[in-house]
């Protein structure tokens, strides 16, 4: 009995044991969160909803090849026959024929031939038909109906890559901000250890009489204004987390960390510049443009077409009641519509697209233009990021010899408090820096590469 009440003792401590201690975060790298937001992103999917669209469209559009089958059906009650008519046999007997058949039939008969008769029909009937009928010629609607659906999806296709542009970007921002916080996070721990080893030094001074005691003060207020400053970090951090963990469709919320990427300069090097501009037609935004150009020209040619004479053959099996008998037969047809009245607005409209068209082609000229300027932008940010970066690492090589000599001329008594908590700051500040230029360098980096991906394939 005792072991058992000992055992359950034991299991109770061991769950509570569990229960109180902190689960494992996990943990991302930049790659990793990337995929996860390319796939849970709502822009990614409703562009992949905008390419399944485009995809039911063009299969819609290649449906217009094949016979256009219909089938009708007809019953109808009328309260009188449609087809009324008066029959007087007299007068369309000749007297050759009226003497042969006076000699042939009894006078009742005669008699009733001389009256008028009434004759109705198709007061009622059912009538039913299916047809098939084949377009042979409409003007090259059809095709270039289907070429215009298929430059639908590939333009649905580049939105998609446009749309993942975007998310990549967005996350790399939240990625590198990140990033940014939690090594200013250390930072703070790095300096807040430093002015505590500077608090030792000063107590021990000031109970010598070696020191004042503001100097003591000084010291203390740094100490709190970096505590005030990473209460903002930390809440800045979460804000972050939870923002980055939402665009990525992370279901722990912030309760995750990131791999710490290598922040070495000596790593970091610059890409290939692309000066002939020769990556800008691999571009998205050039190619819809392309798209756009294509789809102008078949837009015109689908309106020339909808002037044009249209042909088509079929075939087709009809049932009816009307003279009441039911009666079966086939058909084959042909028949040609040429819209004599549409020719003097269709003119209209063709000068209209053809505008249209121009339009097009002149704004893929321009554009183009922007793209490559815009990549040009890119390459010049780039080395201008590179080149912070490289001047805020020599910052902190300077930073830290300025820091060591004013905290040794300190101890000699050379030199004052201030001197020694401003040498604190500007160390702070030159990582802090080093952080913000290597984060930003990322940032540019990335916007290059989707200005000109041409230098990167070049790279690999």
């Amino acid at each position: 009995m005792k072991n058992n009440g000992l055992g359950k003792v034991m299991g109770i401590l061991l769950l509570c044991l569990l229960t109180a201690m902190p689960s494992t975060a996990q943990t991302y790298r930049l790659q990793q969160l990337k995929d996860s937001a390319l796939h849970n992103n709502i822009a990614i999917r409703n562009a992949k909803y905008g390419i399944e669209a485009a995809q039911q469209q063009r299969k819609e559009a290649f449906t217009k090849y094949f016979p256009n089958i219909s089938g009708t059906g007809l019953w109808f009650n009328a309260n009188k026959g449609m087809a009324q008519m008066d029959i007087n046999l007299s007068e369309q007997v000749s007297p050759e024929l009226a003497a042969a058949l006076a000699q042939m039939l009894p006078p009742e008969a005669l008699a009733a031939l001389a009256n008028p008769m009434s004759i109705s029909m198709m007061k009622n009937g059912t009538v039913a038909g299916i047809t098939a009928t084949q377009p042979v010629f409409a003007g090259g609607q059809i095709v270039n109906g289907n070429k215009l659906a298929k430059i639908g999806e590939e333009a649905a296709e580049l939105q998609l890559q446009l749309s993942e542009n975007e998310v990549e970007k967005t996350v790399e921002q939240y990625f590198w901000q990140l990033v940014s916080m939690q090594e200013k996070l250390k930072t703070i721990a790095a300096v807040d250890t430093l002015l505590a080893d500077i608090h030792k030094d000063v107590e021990v001074a000031v109970r010598a009489g070696v020191a004042m005691r503001n100097d003591l003060l000084q010291v203390q207020l740094r100490r709190n204004d970096l505590e005030s400053q990473k209460a903002k970090l930390q809440n800045g951090l979460s804000i972050v987390k939870l923002l980055l963990g939402q665009y990525c469709g992370l279901t722990n919320d912030d309760h995750f960390d990131i791999v710490p990427p290598d922040m070495e300069l000596q790593n970091q090097t610059l890409p290939i510049f692309d000066a002939e501009g020769a990556g800008v037609p691999l571009l998205a935004e050039y190619q819809l443009l392309q798209k756009q150009v294509e789809a102008t020209k078949l837009q015109k040619q689908m309106t020339v077409g909808e002037n044009l004479p249209t042909v088509a053959v079929g075939a087709g099996y009809n049932y009816h009641n009307l003279l009441e008998n039911n009666r079966t037969f086939g058909m084959v047809f042909a028949t040609v519509s040429i819209p004599i009245s549409n020719w003097w607005g269709g003119s209209h409209a063709i000068k209209r697209k053809k505008i249209e068209h121009q339009k097009a082609i002149e704004e893929q000229q321009d554009k183009s233009e922007l793209l490559k300027i815009r990549m040009r932008n890119a390459w010049n940010n780039v080395t201008e990021s590179f080149r912070q970066m490289e001047i805020a690492q020599s910052s902190i090589e300077q930073a830290e010899e300025n820091l060591r000599l004013n905290r040794n001329y300190y101890k000699a008594g050379t030199s004052k408090m201030s001197d020694l908590l401003e040498a604190q700051l500007l160390y702070q500040q030159a990582h802090d820096g080093y952080v913000e230029a290597f984060a930003n360098y990322q940032n540019r980096l990335l916007e290059y590469r989707q200005a000109s991906p041409m230098a990167f394939s070049r790279e690999k």
